[in-house]
């Protein structure tokens, strides 16, 4: 079965995205990381929150626009309750949290399902579902903007890291969901 991993690019002081879900400031963290760009044909499909699929792509408009700056083709499923109008091609949309999951995991087969979106991950974490988490620490301070996971109150779930790794802009840490 398919496991689910949540990766993102994240600032030193933990956003993801800066004020109202801005990824401008990506743009010039984007260089080659080798051990991400190898993750890419591990993929089966994307989960997606809905934020992130009408969101602010860093790459918009160039050679690299999409996930994994344009690396990655496949089944996209967008958990949402505004379904567009228009059938948007590739994209399948589910209208609730374990429809998405469902309809990924099979999508990807035995591949990963990669979520795009902090509100989604942590969605799936509460749920239960996340097993994997790959963080890309760039160097930079935001200040403000989206949390890698915002949980009002707070928890404490224990990880265990699986992989370390180093590109020219990014740390990259891996983590196993344990509890």
């Amino acid at each position: 079965m398919a496991k689910l991993l949540y990766s993102a690019s994240m600032s030193l002081d933990g956003f993801i995205a800066g004020p109202g879900g801005d990824m401008s400031w990506l743009s010039e963290y984007m260089a080659p990381n080798p051990p991400i760009d190898g993750l890419v044909g591990d993929i089966g499909a994307l989960l997606i929150g809905n934020r992130t699929f009408r969101g602010d792509d860093p790459n918009k408009g160039t050679e690299n626009e999409g996930a994994y700056g344009g690396a990655w083709e496949g089944p996209q499923i967008v958990v949402t309750h505004h379904v567009p109008d228009e059938p948007v091609p590739g994209v399948t949309f589910a209208g609730d949290l374990a429809g998405g999951v469902a309809a990924a995991r099979e999508a990807a087969g035995e591949k990963y399902v990669s979520i795009l979106g902090a509100d989604i991950a942590r969605q799936c974490l509460a749920a239960g579902w996340l097993d994997e988490v790959l963080v890309c620490v760039v160097p930079v301070l935001l200040g403000d903007g989206v949390r890698l996971f915002d949980v009002p109150g707070g928890t404490n779930v224990k990880l265990e890291r699986i992989g370390l790794s180093e590109a020219a802009l990014a740390s990259n840490l891996w983590f196993r969901v344990v509890g």
